[in-house]
C-alpha cells in the first residue's frame, strides 16, 4: 500500500471513531475494536493477521494496566470507605488556616486522587466544601475550584490513575520518570488552575451552597484514620517507584541492590503493598471483617473494569497501526515535517478530547496513534515520560458539555452551563497549558 493511501486509512479510522463515540453513542471499548479492524483490513492486512494484531494489543496492554489500574481501585476504595479522604481534607484545612485553606483544599485534591477516581473525590469532599462556604459566607468557587483543580491534575498526570498509567504503558515510558515529571509539571498547574483562578472568578460567580442540597453537619466525632497514617499510605507506592527508578540509574546492572528495589518498586509489588497496607490500616484494624473488606474491593473493580477494557481496545488500536504500517508512514512524515514529538502528543490528544469528551478515551487513542511515531523516531528514557505528560495535558484541555466532568461540578456547585464553562473549563485548560509548557521547558532541560 502506498504511504498516502495509509495515511488516508488512518484519518478515516479516527473520524469514524470520532463519529461512533460521538454520534452513534457506542461504548469506546466496542468503538476501539471495530475501528482497529477496519483499519488493519483498509490497510490490506491478510484477515488472520488483523485478529492476531487484536490479540497481541489486548495481551500486552492488559498485561500491565489490569494489574495496575485494578489494584489501584482496590487501595482507592479503602481510603474512601475508611474516610482516609475526609480526614486529609480535614487536617489540611485546620493546618493551614483560614487565610490559606485554598492552598489546603488544592493540595487535598492533588492527594486524594492520586489513588481515588477524580469523580469519587469530589463526591466524597464536597460536604466540606459546602461547610466551608456556609460557615465563610464566601462563594462556593473560592474553595471548589482548588479542589477540583488539584484532582484534575492527579488524575491527569500521575499514576497509578488510569489516564497516566495506560500512556505511560503504550508508550513504554518508565513510571518513575512519569512521577518525577508529573509531579513537576502538575504542581504550578495546580497552584495557577486551583488557588489563583478561583480566588478571581469566585469574584465574578458568587453563587453559595445550592438550593437543593440539604446541608448536613459533618459528624466531627467520627472516628477517622490518623493524618499521618493514610499520608504514608497514599505515598508508598510513589516513593517505592521513584526509589526503583533511581537506582537504575545509580547502580549497575545486576547489583543485589538495584534489583531488590527495582522488584518492590516494580508497580505490581509497589501498589500490591500499599493495597495490602490498606487492608489491614485502614480496614482490619478499624473494625472492618473479611467479608465487609471483600465486599469494599470487589465494589471498586466495577468502575475499574471500564477502564481496563477501554485501556484494552487502545492497545489494540495501537498494535494494528504499527502492523499495518501505517505507524511508519506516519513516523516518517512526522521526521520530515520537522514538528517536536511533544507538541504533536499535546495536539492530537487535545483534538480528540474537545471532539469527543472523555479524557482516558482521548489519551489511550492518541498514545496509539504517537506511539509508533515515537518508536519510529527511536525516542526513549525521560522524554518517553514527557510524551505521556504532554499527551495527559491534550487530554485535560477544554472539558465542555460532552465530558461527564463537566456536568458533576455543574451539578454539585450549582451552576449554570455558562458558569460551568466560565469556570471549571477555564481551570481545566489552565492546567493543560501550564502542564504542557513546563513538559516543554524540561524537555529543554533533559534534551
Amino acid at each position: 500500500m502506498s504511504g498516502t493511501y495509509l495515511i488516508l486509512v488512518a484519518m478515516a479510522g479516527i473520524s469514524a471513531l470520532l463519529y461512533l463515540v460521538i454520534k452513534v453513542r457506542l461504548h469506546a471499548f466496542v468503538t476501539l475494536l471495530l475501528v482497529s479492524l477496519l483499519v488493519g483490513v483498509a490497510a490490506g492486512m491478510p484477515l488472520g493477521d488483523v485478529i492476531k494484531s487484536v490479540e497481541r494489543g489486548m495481551g500486552g496492554t492488559l498485561g500491565f494496566v489490569a494489574v495496575v489500574v485494578g489494584l489501584g481501585a482496590m487501595f482507592g476504595q479503602m481510603l474512601e470507605v475508611s474516610g482516609g479522604a475526609e480526614r486529609l481534607a480535614r487536617t489540611l484545612v485546620q493546618r493551614f488556616g483560614d487565610d490559606k485553606v485554598q492552598w489546603a483544599l488544592g493540595l487535598t485534591g492533588f492527594i486524594v486522587s492520586i489513588p481515588v477516581f477524580l469523580d469519587v473525590a469530589i463526591v466524597i469532599l464536597v460536604p466540606i466544601l459546602y461547610r466551608l462556604a456556609r460557615d465563610s459566607g464566601k462563594p462556593l468557587l473560592y474553595y471548589g475550584i482548588p479542589l477540583v483543580a488539584g484532582g484534575a491534575v492527579t488524575h491527569a498526570f500521575i499514576p497509578p490513575t488510569p489516564g497516566p498509567i495506560a500512556v505511560a504503558d503504550l508508550l513504554g515510558a518508565d513510571l518513575g520518570w512519569v512521577i518525577l515529571f508529573g509531579t513537576i509539571c502538575g504542581l504550578p498547574a495546580m497552584v495557577l488552575a486551583g488557588p489563583i483562578w478561583g480566588s478571581y472568578i469566585s469574584k465574578r460567580i458568587t453563587k453559595g451552597v445550592p438550593d437543593y442540597v440539604i446541608l448536613k453537619d459533618i459528624d466531627e466525632s467520627r472516628e477517622l484514620p490518623s493524618f499521618g497514617e493514610v499520608l504514608s499510605i497514599i505515598l508508598t507506592p510513589l516513593l517505592l517507584i521513584l526509589v526503583s527508578t533511581t537506582s537504575a540509574i545509580l547502580l549497575e546492572e545486576g547489583n543485589a541492590v538495584r534489583s531488590f528495589l527495582g522488584f518492590i518498586g516494580h508497580p505490581y509489588s509497589a501498589l500490591l503493598i500499599a493495597t495490602l497496607l490498606a487492608m489491614v490500616l485502614l480496614g482490619s484494624r478499624r473494625g472492618y471483617d473479611k467479608e465487609e473488606i471483600q465486599d469494599i474491593v470487589n465494589k471498586a473493580l466495577e468502575p475499574a473494569g471500564i477502564i481496563i477494557l477501554v485501556t484494552g481496545a487502545g492497545g489494540v488500536f495501537k498494535q494494528v497501526l504499527i502492523d499495518s504500517g501505517v505507524g511508519q508512514v506516519l513516523g516518517d512524515m512526522m521526521s520530515a515535517s520537522g514538528l517536536p514529538f511533544l507538541v504533536l502528543a499535546f495536539v492530537v490528544s487535545a483534538l480528540i478530547r474537545v471532539a469527543q469528551g472523555s479524557a482516558t478515551v482521548a489519551m489511550v487513542t492518541a498514545a496509539g496513534l504517537v506511539g509508533p511515531i515515537l518508536q519510529q523516531n527511536n525516542v526513549e528514557g525521560p522524554q518517553l515520560a514527557l510524551a505521556t505528560i504532554a499527551i495527559a495535558a491534550g487530554g485535560t484541555i477544554l472539558s465542555h458539555v460532552n465530558d461527564s466532568g463537566f456536568w458533576l461540578v455543574n451539578r454539585f456547585f450549582g451552576l449554570t452551563e455558562k458558569e460551568t464553562l466560565q469556570s471549571w473549563t477555564v481551570a481545566v485548560t489552565i492546567v493543560s497549558l501550564v502542564g504542557f509548557a513546563m513538559v516543554l521547558l524540561l524537555g529543554v532541560i533533559v534534551g
